[in-house]
C-alpha cells in the first residue's frame, strides 16, 4: 500500500469498495426513470433517525482498514452511502441545530453550546416537528439537539434520557464527592459546563446497558414495539407512521466501552496519525484541544506521547464498535417487527473529530477531519448498495426526508433535497459544500468551502469585514492537507476564483 493511500484510509477519506448493487422492486419496474421512481417512492414511511456523537467516517463501509462496524456496513449494503457529506459547523449544538432546522448557522445564530434553538428562532418548525405536524408520532431518546437542550415542541411525547453513570468502575463514579478520584475541571469548553472529569478512557468488563448507549438501544426497541401496531395497521383511523430519533453518545469522550469491544483491536497495529501542522497554515486554523485536556490523564500542555495516542485511538475505535452493535440491535428489531419494508433508516455523525492528526484532538476547526461526516440512508423504495460521490450537506437532510415521505417541503429551507441522487448517484450536483467556525467569542468567523478538489477558507473580522487569513488545500493531491498552498504564486488566479465562489455562497452552488 502506498504511503498516500495509507494516509487517505487512515483519515477516512477513502471511498472504499462499493457494495453489490441490489435493485428495489420500483427500480426494476421503472429502470432509470427517476421521476417515476421518485413520485411513487414519496409515501408516508416510518423514519428511524439515528444520530451519532463525534463520529467521523471511521467505518468499514467508508474504507477504513481497521474499524469493525459490521452493522452499519450492512446498512450501507442495504441502502445508500454518501461519500462526501459535510456538516455546517464542527461542534455539537450548532451542527445539530442547523441539520434539524434545515438552516445554516448564520440563520440559526447558534454558534455555541448553550444557546437554545427557541431563543434565536422561537417559531421555527424543526424536522421532527414537521413530521409531527403532518400526522406522525414523533419520539426521541438520547442526544438529538444537545444534551440538556432538547426541544420539546418537536415531539409527541416527552424526550427521554438514559440514567447512567459516565464510568462503570466505582473508582470513577460520582467524581465530585469527597474521596473521589482527583480530576481536572474543564475550563476551556462550554459543552460540559466545567464539570470535573476522570480519565479519558475506560475498559470495563460490563454489559452493554451499563453505559447509556446500551440503555438507549433498549429504550428504542421498547418504543419500536409500542409504535409498530399503529405503523402497520391497515385501518386508516388507527394507522400512524412514526419518526423515532435515537441519539447515541459514543464515540464522544470519554472513550468508555465494554471490554469485549476493546478486545476487537490490536493496539500495536494502529497506524499513527500524521503529527505535523499543515505547513503555512495560519494560527486561526487551529483551536487547541481543551476538551480532551480536561481529562485527568491528559497532559495540560504539550502533545500526547505515542502510548497515550494509541490508547486514545484504541478507545475511539472500541466506542465506534460498541455504538455499531447498538445500531445492529435496532435493525434486528425492525426486521423482527416486519417494519423494514416501510421504514427509512438514516445514520449520521454530527461532525468529524481529529484523532491526533496535526498533533491535535477533538473538533472545533474547519479542517476536512472536522467537517467531513458519515451519512447512510436505507429507503425500501430505492436501490441498495449504491454510493453517492456528490457533495452533500447536513442542511440537505430536512428537505430530503420530507420529500421521501411525501410531506410538503418549506421554501425557506437552506438545503437541497438529495433525493434525485438516490436514483441517479452519479448525477452532476452542487458545486460546493459550506461550513464555518467562530473564533474570539464570535468576533471572527472562519468560512470554509469544499469543492470537488479544494478546501478554501477565509477568516473574517465580523466588525470590519476584513479578511484576516486565508487557507487553501488541494485534497486531490494532498488528501490529509499537509500544506496550505494559498500563498503559492501559481495559485493566485485560483484563489481569486475561489474567493468569488465563497462570497457568492451556497445559493450559487446549488445544482
Amino acid at each position: 500500500m502506498s504511503q498516500t493511500r495509507r494516509e487517505f484510509l487512515t483519515h477516512s477519506a477513502a471511498l472504499g469498495v462499493a457494495g453489490i448493487v441490489g435493485l428495489s422492486p420500483l427500480t426494476k419496474l421503472f429502470g432509470k426513470n427517476a421521476a417515476a421512481l421518485n413520485s411513487i417512492a414519496a409515501r408516508r414511511k416510518n423514519v428511524l433517525f439515528i444520530a451519532v456523537d463525534d463520529l467521523r467516517p471511521e467505518l468499514g463501509c467508508y474504507g477504513h482498514p481497521m474499524v469493525k462496524s459490521p452493522n452499519i456496513d450492512a446498512l450501507a449494503k442495504n441502502g445508500i452511502l454518501f461519500e462526501r457529506t459535510y456538516c455546517q459547523q464542527a461542534v455539537c449544538a450548532p451542527t445539530r441545530a442547523s441539520l434539524l432546522t434545515g438552516k445554516r448557522p448564520d440563520t440559526t445564530h447558534i454558534y455555541d453550546l448553550k444557546t437554545h434553538i427557541r431563543t434565536t428562532m422561537p417559531s421555527v418548525v424543526t424536522l421532527q416537528q414537521h413530521f409531527k405536524n403532518n400526522g406522525y408520532f414523533s419520539e426521541a431518546m438520547g442526544k438529538l439537539f444537545h444534551a440538556g437542550y432538547e426541544d420539546e415542541p418537536s415531539y409527541s411525547t416527552p424526550h427521554r434520557y438514559a440514567k447512567a453513570e459516565q464510568y462503570a468502575l466505582d473508582a470513577n463514579n460520582n467524581l465530585k464527592k469527597e474521596g473521589g478520584k482527583v480530576t481536572k475541571t474543564n475550563k476551556d469548553e462550554q459543552e460540559e459546563g466545567g464539570r470535573m472529569r476522570g480519565p479519558a478512557t475506560e475498559c470495563a468488563d460490563v454489559a452493554d446497558n451499563v453505559y447509556e448507549d446500551g440503555m438507549y438501544s433498549e429504550m428504542a426497541i421498547e418504543s419500536l414495539r409500542r409504535l409498530a401496531p399503529k405503523a402497520k395497521s391497515n385501518n386508516k383511523a388507527e394507522h400512524q407512521p412514526f419518526f423515532l430519533g435515537v441519539g447515541f453518545r459514543k464515540p464522544h469522550l470519554p472513550f468508555v466501552a465494554p471490554k469485549k469491544y476493546w478486545d476487537l483491536y490490536d493496539r500495536s497495529k494502529i497506524v499513527m496519525p500524521y503529527p505535523e501542522h499543515p505547513h503555512h497554515a495560519p494560527d486561526l486554523a487551529f483551536a487547541g484541544w481543551g476538551e480532551l485536556r480536561s481529562y485527568s490523564d491528559i497532559p495540560d500542555v504539550g502533545v500526547c506521547d505515542e502510548a497515550k495516542t494509541r490508547e486514545l485511538i484504541h478507545g475511539y475505535y472500541a466506542c465506534v464498535s460498541y455504538m455499531d452493535a447498538q445500531v445492529g440491535k435496532l435493525m434486528a428489531e425492525l426486521d423482527r417487527l416486519d417494519l423494514r419494508k416501510d421504514t427509512i433508516v438514516i445514520v449520521w455523525g454530527d461532525h468529524g473529530w481529529k484523532l491526533g492528526e496535526y498533533s491535535e484532538w477533538s473538533k472545533h476547526t474547519n479542517f476536512e477531519f472536522d467537517t467531513h461526516v458519515p451519512m447512510i440512508i436505507s429507503d425500501p423504495d430505492y436501490p441498495k448498495g449504491e454510493r453517492v460521490p456528490a457533495l452533500t450537506e447536513f442542511v440537505d437532510i430536512y428537505p430530503s426526508l420530507a420529500e421521501l415521505c411525501g410531506l410538503p417541503v418549506a421554501n425557506d429551507l437552506e438545503g437541497t433535497s438529495f433525493v434525485p441522487l438516490m436514483s441517479e448517484p452519479k448525477k452532476k450536483w452542487k458545486a460546493a459544500a459550506f461550513s464555518q467556525y467562530p473564533r474570539g467569542k464570535n468576533k471572527i468567523m472562519g468560512y470554509s468551502m469544499r469543492t470537488d478538489q479544494y478546501r478554501y477558507n477565509e477568516w473574517i473580522d465580523l466588525n470590519t469585514k476584513d479578511i484576516l487569513a486565508r487557507e487553501l488545500y488541494d485534497l486531490k493531491n494532498d488528501p490529509i492537507c499537509k500544506e496550505c498552498i494559498v500563498d503559492n504564486p501559481e495559485n493566485k488566479e485560483l484563489v481569486a476564483l475561489l474567493h468569488v465562489q465563497l462570497t457568492a455562497g451556497w445559493q450559487k452552488a446549488k445544482p
